[in-house]
């Protein structure tokens, strides 16, 4: 596989690109700034999808300079990180969950560290870095999730052998969900439904109006200068509430993504408005993707539909995330929403050490690239405050 060097100069000063070998089974792609003196704290950085660790690219500078080694792969199943089998028909399991914890795991050893003393994760990258603080506490002893509220891990039936009364936590089943989005006029469908589809790949892949064009319209759709994004608490897990959110989470049955986003391609006066994502930036990200395609990003999509792999979790049931947490998001994202019910369990089950839920005002999905500034206070306020 032949790339060209990364970022096309648009790396920030002190951020560098390199491979890390014999990671889990990978070689792993990282952006890390803050490496040039040995013994700073660990910072490590978790990104989701379709994102790249050069989502972080802003943030790693400010933590850098705060004193840290911020360190920001790129995941299994993303970018110049290889090591993993890019195809629809390879088996599930090195993407599952608590394989990625490994890669985590494996990689803060890799880089000659007991513990992190930063832990984020971003969108899919949360529930990773979740499961990491819930099993290895030892190494991660603090975490920040952002965008994607961590609901607990699934539990076995407690005190069943002497319950007869029917079990009432099967009524809510992705199955029904989607007959019942299906049937609403016009007929829907819930994105990571469709993401775990075998033409969702080449779909995003070879849109019709080109990558760029399509990466640029997804990017702005969830970002918080997209007039549409109005997010707000869903009461429950029914299609009459989910087909309140925008039709890049509860699609358009029927429709690909980009065609579920087209019609909100952003004007050139928006696209220069923009200035967290430049062309040549956005051009990272085409590269990136147009030689690899989408297909190792959508495997975790399949992974939360998977019986076997939900299955592995509950050797975790009954356990909470113990150590101090953070929850990050922005007013404009309907990320912390999309799951009904799930900012409130994370509050009040899922987590014993929440110190807080920041919502940063006027940031929609991408708030590490929007509006790094404001993140990197407050992961560093809550770092101070851990230091107490």
């Amino acid at each position: 596989m032949t790339t060209s060097p990364f970022g096309h100069e648009t790396l920030p000063e002190g951020v560098r690109s390199r491979v890390i070998n014999d990671v889990n089974g990978l070689d792993v792609h990282v952006l890390e700034g803050g490496y040039e003196n040995a013994g700073r704290p660990l910072a490590l950085l978790l990104h989701g999808f379709p994102d790249l660790a050069y989502g972080w690219r802003d943030l790693i500078p400010i933590l850098a300079d705060a004193g840290y080694h911020v360190v920001a792969p790129d995941q299994r199943g993303y970018g110049r990180t290889t090591g993993w089998v890019n195809s629809y028909d390879t088996p599930l399991e090195p993407f599952g969950i608590l394989n990625m914890t490994r890669d985590a795991l494996a990689l803060v050893s890799a880089l000659g560290y007991q513990r992190t003393a930063m832990l984020v994760g971003h969108d899919i990258g949360s529930p990773i870095a979740a499961y990491c603080a819930l099993a290895r506490p030892d190494v991660f002893p603090s975490v920040v999730l952002m965008s994607a509220p961590f609901p607990g891990v699934p539990v076995f039936p407690f005190d069943s052998a002497n319950d007869h009364a029917p079990n009432l936590e099967k009524e809510t089943g992705t199955g029904t969900l989607a007959t019942a989005l299906a049937a609403l006029d016009p007929p829907r469908m819930y994105y990571q439904e469709y993401l775990s589809t075998r033409q969702a790949n080449d779909d995003l892949w070879h849109p019709p109006e080109g990558l760029q064009a399509f990466l640029r319209t997804f990017f702005f759709v969830k970002s918080g200068a997209w007039p549409g994004n109005q997010p707000h608490p869903l009461k429950g897990k029914t299609a009459s509430e989910f087909a309140q959110m925008p039709s890049y989470y509860t699609m358009h049955l029927g429709k690909t993504m980009p065609e579920n986003v087209a019609p909100f391609q952003p004007t050139a006066a928006e696209v220069g408005a923009c200035q967290w994502l430049t062309d040549k930036e956005l051009a990272v990200y085409t590269e990136e993707y147009g030689r690899t395609g989408f297909q190792g990003a959508l495997q975790a999509y399949r992974v939360y539909a998977d019986p076997g792999l939900g299955a592995e979790l509950r050797l975790f049931s009954g356990r909470t995330i113990d150590v101090p947490s953070l929850f990050i998001g922005g007013t404009r994202d309907w990320g912390p929403y999309s799951a009904p019910g799930a900012l409130d369990a994370m509050k009040t089950k899922a987590t014993t050490r929440m110190e807080g839920i920041e919502l940063i005002d006027g940031a929609g999905h991408w708030i590490q690239q929007e509006q790094p500034e404001r993140l990197g206070s407050l992961l560093l306020s809550f770092a101070k405050n851990l230091s107490r």
